[in-house]
């Protein structure tokens, strides 16, 4: 895709919905940092239901330390790898505190540090609560940009850096909330609805579905 065809890409998806918002339901930056965290190999549907009970009672780390790691399972036990993910918030939460006053760091370096926090957890949060212009590349912007040719990588990191290098800067605090919602419910990875897609002549993807 061209500089222009990218352009005109990002400029249907923002006509069709302005202001894209998380499927993750959150309260605050520590909330959405959990519930990213679950979500790991996990669907937002499944974390959303998992934490929808747990949200009404952890506000904050503290609030996280308080409940304590068995009552924290018993919350999560519907996601995939909830033992692992329950450690690793509990010590996430005690981290927090002891050397961030409870707060969540703006920083990704920072955020990278926390346990069970990778790169796309971070950009996650320095995008939605921080207002960075971050790309959280996962599987479903991995397929898009390299479907449609827009920023084709091998991996998730050089993805991420071709994206930033083409998504135009009035687009990109929005746009990987588009291509994200794009993958999920338009080019799906077994069957793309290509027409019912609003970009589909700017695509490259020589496979494209018919009616």
């Amino acid at each position: 895709m061209n500089k222009k065809e990218i352009y005109e890409f990002f400029s249907r998806l923002c006509n069709k919905n302005p202001n894209p918002e998380s499927d993750l339901e959150w309260t605050n930056a520590y909330t959405l940092l959990v519930a990213v965290t679950l979500s790991a190999q996990a669907t937002d549907i499944g974390v959303n239901k998992a934490t929808k009970e747990l949200f009404k009672i952890v506000d904050t780390p503290q609030d996280m330390i308080d409940l304590g790691i068995d009552k924290l399972k018993d919350h999560i036990k519907t996601i995939g790898l909830y033992n692992t993910k329950a450690k690793n918030v509990m010590k996430m939460a005690e981290i927090l505190v002891n050397e961030y006053k409870g707060e969540v760091p703006d920083s990704r370096d920072e955020l990278i540090k926390l346990p069970g926090v990778g790169r796309k957890t971070a950009n996650v949060v320095l995008n939605i609560v921080f207002k960075q212009p971050t790309m959280a590349v996962d599987t479903h912007i991995f397929r898009i940009s390299n479907r449609t040719k827009m920023a084709p990588g091998k991996t998730p990191d050089a993805v991420e850096k071709k994206l930033e290098k083409v998504v135009p800067e009035e687009f990109a605090l929005n746009a990987h909330h588009w291509l994200i919602l794009q993958g999920r419910y338009v080019c799906k990875a077994r069957k793309p609805d290509c027409p019912k897609c609003i970009v589909s002549d700017l695509c490259r993807y020589k496979d494209k579905t018919v009616e």
